[in-house]
């Protein structure tokens, strides 16, 4: 029987997953996983289902490479190597996303036009958004993240930057609590949809990099990040913290 830690991380992850379709960085798709508070080669992610209606019985604990523990008749998400792979190669994180959120994918598309921070809260995407192509490696694919192989390739990609971009796919999103990884995945979008709309208009302006990285910092701070926690967690229907 989990502990009341590890039952608070899972209520946290349901909530996670609530308000990421909310937001509509997912939709029928995408997914969100966070590792475990006391085994960190373990991490936790729902079986095969729409965030949408994401619930506590639908949990499974993995480990490093996928393994599911005790699934019974629950079946993974496919791309669930993917949350795998990223957290064996980032002792850091401790939650990911991936989406595809639809004015994220125009920059999925032409890495010379990247994605960059255009006003302060798209900070959270870092100054680099590493472009992955599984083309480079692995030629034509299902185009899903569906092997340890790949996995790694993508984690790879990342390195220690908290977004990528999958060429022709979607996004992931690393960080160091759920609500931040859930931060980050929404301002990515919002970014992106800013950019786009900026960029209609001529040559925008960028964040420096000193403006993103003090800006980043600042928004992951306790007071930011707990007030966007909330405001988020009550548009998906729950309550305050």
């Amino acid at each position: 029987m989990p502990d009341p830690v590890t039952e608070a991380l899972l209520s946290e992850l349901v909530i996670a997953n609530r308000v990421l379709a909310r937001e509509g960085v997912v939709d029928d798709f995408g997914h969100v996983a966070a590792r475990d508070p006391h085994d960190p080669t373990r991490f936790w992610l729902s079986r095969s289902r729409s965030p949408e209606i994401v619930s506590r019985e639908d949990m499974i604990r993995f480990d490093l490479d996928a393994n599911p523990e005790n699934p019974g008749h629950l079946r993974p998400y496919l791309e669930t190597i993917l949350h795998a792979r990223l957290f064996a190669a980032r002792p850091d994180v401790m939650a990911t996303v991936h989406h595809h959120s639809r004015p994220v994918l125009p920059f999925t598309l032409d890495p010379s036009r990247p994605l960059r921070p255009v006003f302060h809260l798209g900070s959270v995407i870092g100054p680099t958004v590493p472009f992955w192509d599984s083309q480079d490696e692995f030629g034509d694919t299902a185009m899903i993240i569906d092997t340890r192989e790949v996995a790694d390739s993508l984690a790879a990609a990342l390195g220690p930057h908290p977004t990528a971009l999958l060429a022709r796919h979607g996004a992931i999103c690393v960080g160091a609590s759920i609500p931040e990884v859930c931060f980050c995945a929404i301002y990515m979008q919002e970014n992106a949809a800013v950019q786009i709309a900026a960029e209609a208009r001529g040559a925008p302006m960028f964040l420096t990099p000193g403006e993103i990285e003090k800006t980043r910092k600042m928004q992951f701070g306790e007071r930011p990040l707990n007030r966007a926690w909330a405001y988020r967690r009550a548009r998906a229907g729950f309550g305050p913290l």
